[in-house]
């Protein structure tokens, strides 16, 4: 019995062959740390961002990231189709014609088959949406939100610097273009427990969206999460804590909804404070498995679909 939707099946039901994301940094910034909202970022990032860091400082253009990446998937998974993932910081944060170029760039390489575009849905313009539907004739594309929590408090609390009513106004906006979403949330953010937690995975449910991604919150090194985890402020999720929250709120997902991640990956290079076990993706991943055959259930198994528009 598959117990969750995950991405790898979504796909090859898609392609009938294995296909796998290329992770690409275009270099750009985020408002929230360029002065435009903020200058210190969200409290769980370091300085280089979310994603695989400052790789266009060296120089590493989109398609030499595109050209590496291939040839890494294709003798570790034999993967032959991809995805280019912008992931970096917040990719829709430009001008729209730089926006077109490096689009245009990642899916000129004959292998890519896909487009996923990372951003903040206060990032979000009828422009924006109006360029990425346009990739959907010759692609695949999903725009992925990051919203972390549904609630206000933790979005304050996280600096984030938008509430969860800007995610809501930005999905409701990429359904009219008939894109994919696909949302990130972390489980065991500061001042959150499990109400919290399955409160988002309700909030999600109920909205246009077609993937998650789902990270557990962990604290590298120069990172102001680093600051409140040494003064003893915040803890860590134990593993089993983790698993047990995480079998919680795919119970609440619709079976449909495809499970991009089910745990989050320090980047490498940084230093991880906290919890050591976050680097044991496999592991953790084995166990989910095992708990939702243990518990006997499944994503979707206490989904209730809504009955009221957003």
């Amino acid at each position: 019995m598959e117990r969750y939707f995950d991405f790898n099946r979504f796909l090859r039901e898609r392609f009938g062959t294995r296909v796998h994301k290329i992770a690409l940094d275009a270099g750009f910034s985020c408002p929230n740390r360029d002065g435009t909202i903020s200058t210190k970022g969200c409290i769980f990032c370091d300085s280089r961002g979310s994603g695989t860091g400052a790789l266009t400082d060296r120089g590493i253009e989109i398609e030499e990231q595109i050209r590496r990446s291939k040839e890494f998937f294709s003798k570790r998974y034999k993967a032959n189709k991809f995805i280019a993932y912008f992931q970096s910081f917040t990719n829709t944060y430009g001008p729209l014609e730089r926006l077109k170029q490096l689009y245009d760039r990642a899916v000129a390489d004959r292998d890519i088959v896909g487009l996923a575009v990372g951003t903040r849905p206060d990032c979000i313009t009828e422009d924006v949406l109006g360029l990425l539907a346009s990739y959907k004739a010759g692609y695949m594309v999903w725009l992925e939100l990051g919203l972390q929590s549904a609630n206000d408090e933790s979005l304050r609390r996280i600096n984030r610097g938008h509430d969860v009513a800007c995610f809501e106004r930005a999905v409701m906006l990429a359904s009219r273009f008939d894109l994919d979403v696909c949302a990130h949330v972390i489980l065991g953010l500061p001042g959150e427990g499990r109400k919290e937690m399955m409160e988002t995975a309700r909030f999600i449910s109920r909205l246009p969206i077609q993937g998650i991604k789902i990270h557990l919150l962990y604290v590298v090194e120069d990172s102001p999460l680093a600051t409140h985890y040494r003064e003893g402020k915040i803890r860590c999720l134990e593993r089993s804590e983790y698993v047990e929250l995480l079998v919680d709120f795919l119970e609440l997902l619709p079976p449909t909804m495809v499970i991009q991640r089910l745990t989050g990956d320090p980047p490498r290079g940084s230093k991880l404070l906290a919890p050591q076990w976050a680097r044991e993706k496999m592991k953790t991943l084995s166990l989910i498995k095992n708990r939702l055959e243990e518990r006997d259930t499944w994503q979707g198994r206490l989904f209730q679909p809504s009955t009221s528009t957003p």
